[in-house]
């Protein structure tokens, strides 16, 4: 095993170093840095299996989850014209159906499913920076989602449960526990609504505007660790009470723009990019080049892109041919939220090995893909 010393400075540089190659090579910096993972685990520099290692990157994946609800605004949802919701709905349907019957077509194990569906608007950030938060095709891809992305965490930690559980017993009183816990959060939502809307100054006190001691960061982080406890307590899926506690904070505190700045600046500055580091360092490079991890890659880029571009077909009559291909190629990229499920999937073997290599194989490339694909089409689409 390689001196701690080492894989301190290794780290480093690659934090460094993978936002500047980012943007020579024009692509995220999530790819790069599982990339670089790879390549530094193959040569015998890093160990995924490391203790601190494992830890850190454990510690990473929940706050990804954290920014991940974080990005969800309930509120903006609600405002929206119905029909627009209406439609996302649509969408989102029938992107599940098409999931489910490519996947009993290619015979894929449930968590593969369940994974081929997956929404996660981490990436749509980027995007709306370059084209404008404004344009059409983007406030339909953020409205389609935030609820599929809502809808992908429920059905991880559901499949999840189904997979860890050996007899149907347990599996009903999981997932009725699991619908007692999102009733109650409901509940509570509805009560907090109530309190604040009678006494909008313990806002304030919670979250003051002059704030010196960071009691607002102190909050999220104390309702971000209370979240995984309980979960922990019911014996729920970890990832599913790190995606509500950041749920809450952008639901009742979406005003505090600095606090989300200061929680995602430390997230994609330091524990995220160790989880997709470390990532790569357990993807073995020369899986790459095996037939069968190979092929299985073909196939869910192929499903993966034909079920949110027949999926975007219900957004025809609201936006025209260009922004609903827009807007499915935007959806196709839920890299992190896809890398998440295959490591919970890997933990648990529920994925088979090559499988799991084949969907981060998979992910990667579909990002790049997409990236091209929209760049074209908005070129066509302006001129």
């Amino acid at each position: 095993m390689p001196n701690p010393v080492i894989y301190i400075i290794t780290l480093s540089l690659v934090l460094v170093l993978s936002p500047h190659i980012s943007k020579f090579l024009h692509l995220p910096t999530a790819p790069i840095e599982i990339i670089i993972g790879s390549i530094l685990a193959s040569s015998g520099v890093i160990y995924a299996s490391e203790s601190n290692f494992n830890l850190l990157a454990e510690v990473g994946f929940l706050y990804l989850m954290f920014l991940a609800g974080l990005e969800v605004n309930l509120k903006s949802i609600l405002r929206m014209p119905n029909i627009y919701i209406t439609k996302s709905l649509y969408f989102i349907i029938i992107l599940w159906i098409l999931a489910t019957i490519f996947g009993l077509i290619f015979n894929f194990d449930m968590m593969i499913i369940v994974i081929l569906p997956l929404i996660s608007i981490g990436l749509l950030a980027t995007i709306s920076k370059e084209y404008g938060k404004e344009a059409e095709w983007i406030k339909i891809s953020f409205l389609v989602g935030t609820i599929g992305e809502v809808v992908s965490i429920t059905a991880l930690t559901i499949s999840e449960a189904s997979n860890s559980l050996s007899s149907t017993e347990e599996l009903i009183y999981k997932i009725s526990l699991l619908f007692v816990f999102l009733g109650v959060i409901l509940l509570l939502y509805i009560l907090l609504r109530i309190l604040f809307w009678w006494y909008p100054e313990l806002k304030s006190v919670l979250m003051p505007s002059q704030d010196t001691q960071y009691q607002d960061l102190r909050l999220a982080i104390g309702i971000f660790f209370i979240m995984i406890a309980i979960m922990k307590q019911l014996h729920l899926e970890l990832a599913f009470g790190a995606f509500i506690a950041g749920l809450f904070i952008s639901t009742f505190f979406h005003y505090k723009k600095r606090l989300e700045e200061e929680i995602s600046s430390f997230g994609f500055g330091f524990l995220v990019p160790i989880f997709f580091i470390h990532v790569g360092a357990s993807f073995d490079l020369e899986n790459i080049l095996i037939p069968e991890v190979l092929e299985t890659t073909a196939i869910l880029l192929f499903i993966m892109f034909t079920i949110r571009i027949l999926s975007s077909y219900t957004l025809l009559s609201l936006f025209g041919k260009n922004n609903s291909l827009l807007t499915a190629l935007s959806l196709s990229m839920p890299l992190t939220l896809m890398i998440a499920v295959a490591t919970i999937g890997h933990e648990k073997s529920s994925i088979k090995e090559f499988d799991y290599y084949a969907v981060i194989l998979a992910s990667l490339v579909e990002v790049i893909i997409a990236m091209i694909a929209i760049k074209i089409v908005a070129k066509l689409k302006k001129n």
